[in-house]
């Protein structure tokens, strides 16, 4: 029986036979090839680094250079030291850092290779890096400040000083603003004339397909055609598994949300999961937003076409796969809910018949105060998707290719499994809350995913199971090698979900007759009657003695508001004697712009009140559990 061999572990990468492949594995000769001088990498992990190298790369032609981005996974990186064979060359790197502190799954290899070679000598390198991170976490753009420092360190020359973007404030605001000085600075660099040539630049040309086999026609398969319908493992971010949903339902009792619990089974699927790995799925967009852009756009959203690079030697022959319909695309493949980034507004401006609509939305991609104010105001602040500015703005009328070629792709969504592989091994439980909020303009925005999610029934109308396509993104996330090491667990709201495998998993060492140190559980919701979700499941670990003690804040259920960080200071001496005596493993997941400051806050409180130290010794303490792998955080904002 022979199986298609399963991708080889990047880690012994340098031992592999190279297999003859066409795709070239070296930058420089592609350059070469194809008379770049500019390569703009990206560690990207939901996107937004790879569009801004795009844009970038599209930049350098408007003056009068030549650059292509590139992912740092199909490259040899070790190349950067040949550089200097290409007249006037400059390597940007748009390094976006994920988790905590960590590099984006494809800048892996990248970030090892500089890590390892401590001889490599890239003086012929010019370059330049804008970070994209956010100030609420704890190691805020760390993959791009570490690529910065350690290029100049092997020997790189800097030409343009690190720009750092945070997402918690205008991610868009700050790479507009430090592009337009960057640019300036290259020309002044290589002595080139700034003539930024304004015009607007297509990168992919459109070609309809009139009697084409629809068996060759992408339906929404993320990597291989028809790897939905016959489905082949290994399964990850390319090639995700069709998971059945065999269990969805509402959690909360009561209030305006919907909080709700899923299960998807993943038997015969030769998947695997450990207790706090995440897993990722990929949504699909309401068909109520598809047709209204289809109206509105007055297209056939069912004719099959292709966008075509226009740039023959590129790596990426089209923005999403080809030949699809306008219908899939704007269904699996492209982002239309998210408010569009300036570069979308600018290149589209030419579309709008009203010369005061031009002359805004080309206003609203400058980097002028008043046009950021703008930008900010009616696009941000409103919660402006693409479909909310063509109904505010009846004079554009975009060609649908171009808007299709210019949206970013629609990015898998990544939820902290709530089930352990030991008590489920073929069963994924996943816990969400549904997003639905109304906006300034009065419409009603809809999380995508949260909203597919919950219309995922276990059984459809034709009898068929609902199926969901999803892949396990792998994390650091762990309960301590140690049974007997007591675990603190903070996660208020939808941030119990890993506990509740963390829980399971106890619960099964201990029927193991394994000895089980305390588990300790501190949760938090707004009212007892309402969202207190889990609470079953909590209350029998209890009464099982599996968790050894539960702490709930009811922020909303009496005058005073009670969060976690309340009810940790309240048991201080139980929580410093664990910490500090006993070796516990600190867990923290939720909400990371306020709850997991708080929290942190609130250990630093006590270990200076009862360790009997100074705020930067207690702040100190903390870190050096961080480092150890004693304070895990799971968090997002």
């Amino acid at each position: 029986m022979s199986r298609k061999k399963p991708e080889p572990i990047p880690e012994f990468k340098k031992l592999d036979t190279p297999t003859p492949t066409t795709r070239e594995t070296s930058f420089i000769e592609k350059m070469k090839k194809t008379g770049k001088n500019i390569i703009v990498f990206y560690g990207s992990q939901t996107g937004t680094g790879e569009e801004f190298a795009n844009r970038l790369s599209k930049d350098a032609q408007r003056y009068g250079m030549k650059g292509m981005a590139a992912d740092p996974e199909e490259y040899d990186m070790g190349e950067l030291s040949r550089m200097s064979e290409i007249k006037n060359s400059l390597a940007i790197f748009c390094m976006a850092t994920y988790g905590e502190g960590d590099p984006t799954d494809n800048a892996q290899d990248f970030y090892d290779w500089l890590q390892e070679n401590d001889d490599e000598d890239l003086s012929g390198l010019n370059f330049t890096v804008f970070a994209l991170g956010n100030k609420t976490y704890e190691h805020y753009n760390a993959m791009g400040k570490y690529v910065d420092k350690r290029l100049e360190e092997l020997g790189a020359k800097r030409i343009f000083d690190l720009g750092l973007g945070d997402d918690d404030g205008n991610l868009e605001e700050d790479f507009i603003s430090w592009r337009e000085q960057f640019w300036p600075a290259v020309c002044e660099h290589f002595g080139v004339e700034a003539l930024g040539d304004e015009s607007s630049i297509r990168q992919y040309e459109l070609k309809e397909h009139v009697d084409i086999n629809m068996n060759k026609v992408y339906t929404g398969e993320i990597g291989r055609l028809k790897s939905f319908e016959v489905q082949k493992p290994p399964f990850d971010s390319k090639n995700p598994f069709l998971a059945p949903v065999t269990v969805n339902r509402k959690l909360n009792k009561g209030g305006e949300r919907h909080l709700m619990h899923l299960e998807l089974d993943i038997t015969g699927s030769k998947i695997r999961y450990e207790s706090g790995d995440h897993v990722a799925v990929f949504p699909t967009n309401d068909s109520a937003l598809v047709n209204k852009l289809g109206q509105i756009l007055g297209v056939d959203l069912d004719v099959v076409i292709s966008l075509n690079n226009l740039d023959e030697e590129s790596n990426k022959k089209h923005p999403f796969p080809c030949p699809t319909t306008y219908r899939t695309a704007l269904t699996h493949y492209l982002d239309i809910t998210h408010p569009p980034r300036t570069n979308v507004l600018y290149e589209l401006a030419q579309y709008a018949s009203d010369p005061k609509d031009q002359e805004n939305m080309r206003k609203m991609a400058s980097s002028s105060p008043e046009g950021k104010a703008l930008y900010q105001s009616w696009v941000l602040d409103a919660s402006r998707n693409i479909l909310a500015i063509l109904e505010d703005m009846p004079s554009l009328r975009p060609p649908i290719d171009h808007l299709c070629e210019l949206l970013p792709r629609l990015q898998a969504r990544y939820y902290s499994i709530a089930s352990s592989s030991k008590v489920h091994p073929n069963s994924i439980h996943i816990c969400a809350v549904v997003v639905e909020y109304k906006t300034k303009t009065g419409r009603i925005n809809k999380g995508v995913a949260t909203n597919w999610l919950k219309n995922k029934l276990n059984v459809t109308d034709n009898g068929h199971k609902s199926t969901v396509p999803m892949y396990i993104r792998k994390s650091q996330f762990r309960l301590p090698f140690k049974a007997t090491n007591p675990v603190i667990m903070i996660g208020p709201g939808t941030g119990i979900a890993p506990f509740v495998g963390f829980i399971q998993e106890r619960g099964w060492l201990k029927h193991q007759a394994k000895e089980v140190g305390e588990t300790v559980m501190y949760f938090g919701c707004r009212h007892k009657n309402e969202d207190y979700i889990y609470q079953e499941e909590l209350e029998e670990a209890e009464k099982d003695g599996v968790l050894t003690q539960l702490h709930v804040a009811f922020s909303r259920d009496q005058e005073q508001k009670v969060y976690v960080q309340n009810l940790l200071k309240k048991h201080k001496e139980d929580v410093w004697k664990l910490i500090h005596n006993d070796n516990a493993h600190i867990y923290v997941c939720g909400d990371a712009k306020n709850m997991a400051k708080d929290v942190q806050t609130a250990f630093h409180d006590i270990a200076e009140e009862l360790g009997g130290m100074t705020r930067t010794q207690a702040t100190d303490y903390i870190k050096k559990l961080m480092t150890k792998g004693r304070y895990s955080q799971d968090v997002w904002s």
